[in-house]
């Protein structure tokens, strides 16, 4: 079993209480209130900024060509991820220029850009391997009987599909290749991907408690 796979594991219970939240069962039925997602899409937008970023500056600490490769690809795979929001922004009249993070926003992306300045590129890579894994599991579960047609089909689509598994694999395999480069190294990953993990959480539920 790789890393990431126990990772996974022995986070399971907060994946699972991500699928469950009435945000994300609202987007797999189409039920969820526009003002909620409205909301979801502009902080997300600002949070993916700072994802980027977290990955250009592993990109810059990688010790080897391949991994600066694959870190620079991914930070691609979040901006063409931004352009989803964009479309989503327009539609829904959100101005993303003038978004203001709310709390649970703001803490998510604070311990992100830390952890990236701060911590080896395998601490890192474990903070955001959560984001990613848990939205290819999402998006593949509320797809698993076909996507459905309404307003969140473009959401569901886009995350069940292989190209963001394939993105989530990659980051996988950083994790497991300097996850675990020592004691240290493999207990602060422990730590940080549980603590992402926890934090998509709450990311959905502020969403769903907007206007509530």
């Amino acid at each position: 079993m790789t890393f990431a796979t126990q990772l996974w594991d022995a986070n399971q219970p907060l994946a699972q209480a991500c699928l469950d939240n009435a945000f994300v069962q609202g987007i797999g039925n189409g039920s969820l209130p526009r003002a909620k997602f409205a909301y979801y899409v502009g902080q997300d937008a600002f949070f993916l900024d700072s994802f980027a970023r977290a990955y250009s500056v592993c990109a810059a600490k990688a010790p080897d060509s391949e991994a600066f490769g694959i870190f620079h690809g991914l930070a691609g795979g979040v901006l063409e991820e931004l352009k989803l929001h964009g479309g989503y922004a327009q539609d829904w009249g959100v101005e993303l220029d003038n978004i203001s993070p709310g709390i649970t926003t703001r803490r998510y992306v604070d311990f992100l850009v830390a952890t990236a300045w701060s911590q080896d590129i395998g601490v890192t890579a474990a903070a955001m391997a959560p984001c990613m894994r848990l939205y290819a599991y999402l998006g593949q579960q509320l797809a698993k009987d076909g996507v459905p047609d309404h307003s969140y089909s473009d959401w569901i689509t886009t995350y069940s599909e292989g190209f963001f598994e394939d993105l989530a694999r990659q980051l996988e395999a950083l994790l497991e290749q300097y996850g675990q480069a020592n004691h240290t190294v493999r207990q602060a990953a422990q730590g940080a991907y549980a603590y992402a993990m926890q934090c998509e959480l709450d990311f959905f539920q502020a969403a769903w408690e907007v206007g509530e």
